[in-house]
C-alpha cells in the first residue's frame, strides 16, 4: 500500500463520539453530545414529506433554492434590521460546519496565513484552518466570565493574519456577548483589515432579556464579515444538517466558489419545507423563552447535586464545576461519571487545543426535563455512595 502522510495527524476521534460511544456502552443518559431529544414541529415534518411527494428530490440549485433564499432575506429583516440580497449575499450550505468550512477557505489565500480563535471553541475551527493551509492562533477567553482578552488577541496579530472567528452565543461556555465587546471588534477588525467569521447558529437562544448581538446589526461590521446561521439548531432537527452563509457580495461570490466544490447543492425537499415554513415566525421567535424553560429546568434538577452551575445566558448548554464531587481531571472525571454514575457530560478541555483544565463539565439541557431529572438522580447516588 502506498503512505499516506496524515494532514492531521494530532487529531483523533472527537470527543463527542469517544464520549457517546462510552455512553451507549454503559447505558448512561447523554448529556454530552448536542443534540435534542425531542422531534421538530410536525408541521415542519409535513412539508418536507409533501415536497418529497410533490417530486423535489432533484439538485437544487447550487447557491440555494431561490424561495428559501428570499424567506431568509426576510427572517433578517425582521430579526436584525437588515435585509441581505438573496441574489448576491445568501448561500445555503450542508449545516453551519460546511459553511464555517467554506468561510475559512475564503479568508485562507496563501500558505501560513493566520486566523485567530477564541478558546474554548467548537473543534472544527482549527482543523478547518489546518486543512486548507493556515495556522491557527489561539486567545483564551477569560475565566471565569469567558469575556475576550483584548490585550491578547491585539499581539496575536500580524501581517499574516486574515480573519478572526467569533461565536456569540457561545459554545460552550454558554455566555453571549455584549455591544461593547462587538464594538472592540470592529475597532479591531478596521485597524488590521480584519475578515470576521461570526459563528450565530445559536442565534435565537438567549435568555433573561438578553440581545443576540448579532453582525447583522452592525452595517459597518458586516462589510467585512461571513455570518453563519443553523436551521439544525433552530428547528430541532440536527440531523437535517443545513445552514446557510450571509456575506457581501464580494465575499459571497468567493464563498461559493468553494462550497459549490464541497456538497453543490443541499438537501432540496428541507430547502422547499423551509421556504414556506420560516413565514411561522413564532416557531423561531419564541425558542429563547422555550430553552430558557430546559435551562432552569436543568437547574432546579441539579440543584441537590454537588456540582455548581457556571451563568448561562444562552445556547443550549450549562457548565458545572465538579470540584466538590471530585480532584480527577475533567477527561477522566467525564468517563468515571459515566462508567459509575451513568450520565454524560462533555469535558471542557476538550475545547482547548492545549487542554486546559478547569475541572468543567458540559452538559446539554435541550432534553425532556424526566430525562434531566432522573441524570440528576444518578448523580446525586453517585455522589452519596
Amino acid at each position: 500500500m502506498p503512505p499516506i502522510q496524515s494532514r492531521l495527524p494530532h487529531i483523533g476521534t472527537t470527543i463527542f463520539t469517544t464520549m457517546s460511544r462510552l455512553a451507549q456502552q454503559h447505558g448512561a443518559i447523554n448529556l454530552g453530545q448536542g443534540f435534542p431529544s425531542f422531534q421538530p414541529h410536525p408541521d415542519l415534518i409535513a412539508l418536507v414529506t409533501e415536497a418529497m411527494v410533490a417530486g423535489h428530490n432533484q439538485y437544487a440549485p447550487m447557491e440555494g433554492l431561490m424561495t428559501l433564499r428570499e424567506a431568509i432575506s426576510n427572517k433578517n429583516l425582521l430579526g436584525y434590521g437588515y435585509q441581505p440580497d438573496p441574489v448576491s449575499e445568501i448561500t445555503v450550505c450542508s449545516g453551519g460546519t460546511e459553511a464555517l468550512f467554506a468561510a475559512i477557505a475564503t479568508c485562507i489565500t496563501a500558505p501560513g496565513d493566520e486566523v485567530i480563535l477564541l478558546q474554548p471553541c467548537y473543534d472544527s475551527y482549527g482543523p478547518a484552518i489546518l486543512l486548507n493551509g493556515g495556522v491557527p492562533r489561539y486567545s483564551d477567553l477569560l475565566y471565569p466570565t469567558y469575556s475576550p482578552d483584548w490585550d491578547h488577541i491585539r499581539q496575536l496579530i500580524n501581517p499574516k493574519t486574515k480573519a478572526i472567528v467569533i461565536n456569540t452565543p457561545h459554545n460552550p461556555t454558554g455566555t453571549i456577548w455584549s455591544t461593547d465587546d462587538i464594538q472592540q471588534l470592529g475597532r479591531l477588525a478596521e485597524a488590521h483589515d480584519l475578515i470576521i467569521i461570526a459563528d450565530e447558529v445559536y442565534e435565537h437562544i438567549t435568555f433573561d432579556g438578553r440581545q443576540h448581538e448579532s453582525i447583522l446589526r452592525y452595517p459597518d461590521l458586516y462589510e467585512r464579515a461571513i455570518v453563519i446561521h443553523s436551521f439544525g439548531k433552530t428547528y430541532h432537527a440536527t440531523g437535517f444538517k443545513l445552514g446557510y452563509a450571509l456575506a457581501p457580495a464580494h465575499l459571497t461570490a468567493e464563498l461559493r466558489k468553494i462550497h459549490q466544490y464541497l456538497t453543490f447543492a443541499s438537501f432540496t425537499p428541507l430547502q422547499h419545507a423551509l421556504a414556506t415554513f420560516l413565514g411561522q415566525t413564532e416557531h423561531y421567535l419564541g425558542l429563547s423563552a422555550f430553552y430558557q424553560t430546559k435551562r432552569d429546568q436543568m437547574l432546579s434538577a441539579f440543584a441537590p447535586t454537588p456540582l455548581v452551575p457556571l451563568d448561562c445566558e444562552g445556547t443550549y448548554f450549562q457548565l458545572y464545576d465538579y470540584t466538590a464531587l471530585s480532584n480527577l481531571p475533567d477527561k477522566d472525571f467525564a468517563i468515571e461519571l459515566t462508567t459509575a454514575a451513568g450520565v454524560t457530560g462533555i469535558p471542557v478541555s476538550s475545547f482547548y487545543h492545549q487542554g486546559n483544565d478547569q475541572r468543567l463539565l458540559r452538559f446539554c439541557f435541550a432534553k425532556d426535563e424526566a430525562l434531566m431529572q432522573a441524570a440528576a438522580d444518578k448523580i446525586m447516588a453517585y455522589a452519596n455512595r
